[in-house]
Parts: structure tokens; C-alpha cells; sequence
């Protein structure tokens, strides 16, 4: 980041999207916006515009989302992920979503909103398909935490082993 861009930083919030690194360590650890937390009842969303967190819908169910839910700054679902999508699926009528690309973060710790930005690392995903539009959600340990910050892989975490 240059010098201006960090000092711009520092006078105006960033939009997250956009105006946020994904870090130096990337992809080993990434720079992630959390939108919601495991006590919303609602579903934010970032307005593309402004880079502000808005109401998209309040949750159609009573349960909550069972980790921290975002993005990952300055990724774009698009051309590439669509075509790794179809490759995958073998379905050809496969878009990206024109989104940042989604992550969830495992962590044992309470945070009680979302709109923060958090350090994490990618322990492995999953493909999800919205009508046409591919829609994968990476999963990830919160960096340092003090019961998922070892897991390495999907497969070391004992509470997602049945979705591995």
C-alpha cells in the first residue's frame, strides 16, 4: 500500500471491499471483513456503494449462523470462478456472483457485532450453486485461536469432519 493510500486510510474509513488489503501473508493468512456474527438474527450484507453494513433480511429461521460471516477484501467472484465452477460441476450455465468472494471463520471466541476485520486462515471450502450462480464459501480459523488456531486443514477440525 503506498504512503497516500495509508494516509487516506487512516483520515477515511476504507471501504471494505475495495480499500482494504488482503495482507501480506495472503493466502496462508488473510485480511477478512466480518459482516454478521453467530448472534445475528439478521443477515447484513456490505452495501457495494457506500461500503457501509445494511439489513439485507432478517434470518428466514430461528437459528443463527454458526460462525463469523464475510469476505475476503479485493476478491471478485467472477469469469475464473464460474469457469472452475463448470469445470467442477460439469453444468455450463455457471456465472460468478459479482461478489467478493464469502469466508467463514471458525472461532471460539464471542465477538457480539460484526463490521471488523479480522486475520484468519483458510482450512479448506465448499461449492454452493444460487440458481445459476456459483456461490463457494471458504472456511477458516480465527488466526491465534485458542481452540481452532491449529488446525491446518478441514479435515484436523473435529466439528466439520461430515461436511469434509
Amino acid at each position: 500500500m503506498d504512503p497516500i493510500e495509508r494516509l487516506m486510510g487512516l483520515r477515511y474509513k476504507s471501504h471494505p471491499w475495495h480499500g482494504v488489503d488482503i495482507g501480506k501473508e495472503a493466502p496462508e493468512i488473510l485480511t477478512c471483513f466480518v459482516e454478521m456474527v453467530t448472534n445475528d438474527t439478521v443477515k447484513y450484507e456490505v452495501d457495494k456503494d457506500t461500503g457501509y453494513l445494511r439489513i439485507d433480511r432478517p434470518q428466514k429461521y430461528s437459528n443463527t449462523v454458526p460462525a463469523f460471516y464475510g469476505f475476503i477484501p479485493q476478491t471478485f467472484s467472477a469469469k475464473k470462478v464460474a469457469e472452475f465452477c463448470r469445470e467442477k460441476t460439469g453444468r455450463n450455465d455457471i456465472e460468478g456472483d459479482l461478489d467478493p468472494i464469502d469466508i467463514c471463520i471458525l472461532t471460539e471466541k464471542q465477538i457480539v457485532h460484526g463490521d471488523i476485520l479480522v486475520r484468519a486462515r483458510p482450512i479448506g471450502g465448499f461449492r454452493m450453486i444460487d440458481g445459476n450462480q456459483s456461490d463457494d464459501k471458504i472456511i477458516a480459523v480465527l488466526n491465534n485461536d485458542a481452540v481452532y488456531g491449529n488446525y491446518k486443514d478441514i479435515a484436523d477440525c473435529p466439528s466439520l469432519v461430515l461436511i469434509a
